[in-house]
């Protein structure tokens, strides 16, 4: 919200500086963002009068002026200047030695050119950091005042003050709310709107009808006919264009000037070019378009309120008007509307539309329910006032809300909720009083005052959709509950405010334990840890959208409607995924397009399965494409399952799943390459990942060349390791003792069996085992492979015997026989 200084005083009667009124605001909750004096940089320059210009006698293009800066000295100055428009008579802006000049970023002093002496400088719009002429000076008209300022004279004297307005103060959408903000903490006095009293000349040649309440509450309108539509005065242009706005005829600028000014958004139809009799209130039909004043035309929605006359649709309610029925110079009669529109319809529909204006803000925020008949007489007087002519009766639809409502504050509210206790129950009354809250009934302990009409973020309206639960009583009189306790917090709110924010004392948190608790949940300090170890692991991040296309969606499982977006940022984004995996294959894709084949890329983010709670998880994935070296000593080789195994079992170990306990089944998902993934397990039903090589049609599907391996880590599938007591480290007293086993096995047994019935033949003495090799070829009979393992033997009461070792060894190797069908490998 912006507005000159001269505009807030025309509301405000003040002589407070624009400083003191900017820490005002700021106090009183009204963030001043900016102030803009453009006049503070031409303070030093004054009208000046070219008495005399000659020919430079040493230069073509220079010429000598004798220049009369008014300063009642009657001395002249001699002046050298390049200026082509140069000539006696004229006025201009003078620059005496010493001023800065801000379009050239020095400062002036006193020389000679050329032998001529040069005391001053007559200025260029480009000098004067105005503009980019400087084609030749500034040719002022002979009424400038001769030695006056010329910022003043220019009205570029006037700082322009802009404020950031919290979505729940409409009200301050208006300079006269913010000059009432101001009245209210001391800063000056509010004054009164006029009243006028315009008398009807003759009877509306436009009639209103609401055909469907959903369209418009409320509307008045009135006619002025005889009028002579033009540009505004200076005064109103000034103003426009300090805040941004671009001055088009008095007519449309008297409706801007509402707006900003009252707050209240006004629309003028030219009463010739409206079809029909009547200006309807309704929905929009299907297939109805909009030419708007923007040049864009819409397409129309029945959820969509307009205005309508017998022709179709001449606007969008409450955001913005049609061309058609626009108001121009050949104007001669207009139509004022000024409706009460629904705020939230009006949101709704100008984000369907994705149109911004300043109506829009203002209805969507809320506007004055009681202005509206004051708005028209003064939007009607003021139309006079520019553009002469006569007005007609007004007419009208709907019926006024009902505005009127209550609000009690309990003085001890000030210190329990707001932590002020200094303040006194009249200065609470009189703050309350200066805001427009009339007090109605007082006691000791409380104060109930009437709610202005202009504060709609006071006691709201009930909405009994609250509670929908409830049988309609008890929902209003929960509903009257909750309002009646979020009135009073508004209120001490609005004390707290006005006597200054800063005045609020800092009051530290409540410690609820000496001992703080942890910075991170279990579940964040999950997948902290598993993004570091991904990227430890040499994968890069990625951060995608957590949605893509439905066609590439559906390549990783079921794509339900319910995940599907009704409002997707891009038409190939409008699938909610079921995996990051997905993103990650896109990413890469993208890569290898462009010269990089080689990837590994990792996500740690959502995948989703229905649009419940329970249906989003947290997962880590991982990709690995083309053909990467995984050690400077091995040769570059293409990714595989493996790695996609390593990968995902690193991620397991670091957040403390046992590995024993894993165990890895062959019925991965279809996206995954058949027979080259897995997904692993713990125990029979809890999935924690899986991994494999991408199916070839599922990376040809997404432009992916080559080879590549993914996996998935399920970190809500992850258990929390037990928390246990920490004591001493368990450092065994004796070395541990290792032997290698190959055993001969059908090509069809896994080797995890291998390695879980070697772990199971004695759990107290072996500590581990693990595959260290695997061979198949024509030294094995058919159908056939070796598994080597190693199993390492860790003692605590003594060093093993030989005898021990052998006997351990032979339990393994009985363990395997009999849980696999293996024998021991001569």
């Amino acid at each position: 919200m912006k507005f000159p200084l001269s505009w807030l005083k025309a509301h405000l009667e003040t002589d407070a500086p624009v400083e003191d009124i900017a820490a005002t605001l700021n106090r009183i909750g009204l963030e001043v963002e900016g102030v803009e004096d453009r006049g503070a940089a031409l303070a030093a320059f004054r009208i000046a009068r070219v008495v005399e210009a000659e020919q430079h006698p040493k230069a073509d293009r220079l010429r000598a002026l004798k220049v009369d800066p008014g300063d009642g000295s009657g001395r002249l100055l001699s002046v050298v200047c390049g200026a082509p428009n140069a000539r006696a008579g004229m006025k201009g802006a003078l620059a005496l030695p010493g001023a800065f000049i801000p379009g050239t970023g020095i400062t002036l002093k006193k020389g000679e050119i050329r032998g001529v002496a040069s005391e001053a400088m007559m200025l260029s719009a480009r000098e004067m950091g105005l503009g980019d002429d400087h084609t030749g000076i500034i040719d002022l008209p002979d009424d400038a005042p001769l030695g006056g300022s010329y910022a003043a004279w220019a009205g570029l004297d006037d700082p322009v003050i802009e404020i950031s307005v919290t979505p729940n103060r409409g009200d301050a959408l208006s300079v006269h709310g913010v000059a009432r903000d101001l009245a209210a903490a001391g800063l000056g006095r509010l004054k009164p709107l006029p009243r006028p009293e315009v008398a009807p000349a003759y009877p509306s040649p436009l009639r209103w009808e609401i055909a469907d309440p959903r369209a418009c509450d409320f509307v008045l309108g009135r006619a002025v006919r005889g009028l002579r539509n033009g540009p505004s005065p200076k005064w109103l242009r000034d103003w426009l264009v300090a805040i941004g706005q671009r001055p088009i005829n008095a007519l449309v600028d008297v409706t801007n000037l509402f707006t900003f000014g009252l707050g209240r958004p006004l629309h003028v139809f030219d009463v010739a070019k409206v079809e029909g009799a009547t200006l309807t209130m309704r929905m929009a039909r299907e297939g109805e378009t909009l030419l708007a004043l923007n040049g864009k035309t819409y397409a129309l929605t029945p959820e969509d309120g307009i205005i309508a006359d017998a022709a179709g649709p001449e606007a969008l309610g409450g955001i913005i008007g049609g061309e058609h029925s626009g108001c121009d110079e050949g104007t001669t009669e207009c139509f004022i509307e000024c409706a009460l529109f629904d705020p939230v319809r009006i949101a709704l529909s100008g984000r369907r539309h994705d149109v911004r204006t300043d109506a829009r803000a203002r209805f969507e925020r809320g506007v004055d329910p009681a202005l509206p008949a004051l708005a028209l007489d003064l939007a009607t007087q003021t139309i006079i006032q520019l553009c002469g002519g006569e007005a007609s009766e007004v007419v009208g639809a709907g019926t006024e809300p009902r505005w009127r409502r209550d609000a009690s504050l309990r003085f001890e509210r000030l210190a329990g909720l707001g932590g002020a206790g200094d303040v006194a129950p009249d200065e609470a009354v009189r703050i309350l009083e200066r805001l427009g809250f009339a007090a109605e009934a007082r006691d000791a302990e409380r104060v109930t005052v009437a709610v202005p009409s202009w504060r709609n973020d006071v006691a709201a309206p009930i909405h009994l959709a609250q509670a929908p639960e409830l049988p309609p009583e008890r929902a209003r009189a929960a509903a009257e509950g909750c309002a009646a306790v979020e009135a009073e917090c508004d209120l001490v709110e609005e004390v707290l405010r006005i006597r200054g924010l800063d005045r609020v004392p800092p009051v530290s948190l409540p410690v609820s334990s000496p001992v703080p608790p942890p910075s991170l949940s279990p579940k964040q300090a999950r997948t902290a840890l598993a993004r570091r170890v991904l990227g430890a692991r040499g994968m890069l991040e990625c951060v995608s959208f957590a949605f893509l296309d439905s066609r590439a969606a559906a390549l990783f499982g079921d794509t339900p409607e319910a995940l599907r977006l009704v409002n997707p940022i891009a038409s190939d984004l409008d699938q909610m995924r079921p995996t990051p995996l997905a993103s990650l294959l896109l990413a890469a894709a993208r890569n290898a397009a462009r010269g990089f084949p080689d990837a590994a890329l990792c996500e740690v983010g959502g995948g989703y399965a229905d649009p419940s709670p329970e249906g989003q998880g947290s997962t880590a994935a991982g990709l690995r494409t083309g053909h990467t070296p995984r050690h400077w000593a091995e040769p570059s080789r293409a990714a595989d399952a493996m790695d996609a195994k390593g990968d995902a079992l690193a991620v397991l170990a670091a957040l403390g799943v046992p590995m024993a306990a894993l165990n890895v089944t062959a019925d991965a998902p279809p996206h995954y390459h058949p027979g080259r993934g897995g997904v692993v397990r713990q125990g029979p039903k809890t999935v924690l990942a899986r991994f494999g090589e991408i199916h070839p049609r599922v990376a040809a599907a997404l432009g992916l060349p080559g080879p590549a391996a993914g996996f998935e880590v399920f970190l809500d599938a992850v258990p929390e390791p037990k928390r246990r007591k920490r004591g001493a480290a368990d450092l065994p007293a004796f070395q541990p003792v290792r032997r290698d086993f190959a055993f001969l096995v059908d090509e069809g047994v896994p080797a995890e069996a291998v390695l879980r019935a070697a772990r199971g033949a004695d759990r107290a003495l072996i500590a581990d085992v693990a595959l260290f090799d695997r061979y198949a070829g024509d030294k094995l009979p058919p159908g056939k492979v070796s598994l080597a393992v190693q199993a390492t033997l860790q003692p605590r009461e003594a060093t093993l015997t030989d005898a021990q070792i052998e006997s351990i060894s032979q339990r393994i190797v009985a363990a395997v026989a009999k849980a696999t069908g293996a024998t021991l490998r001569a």
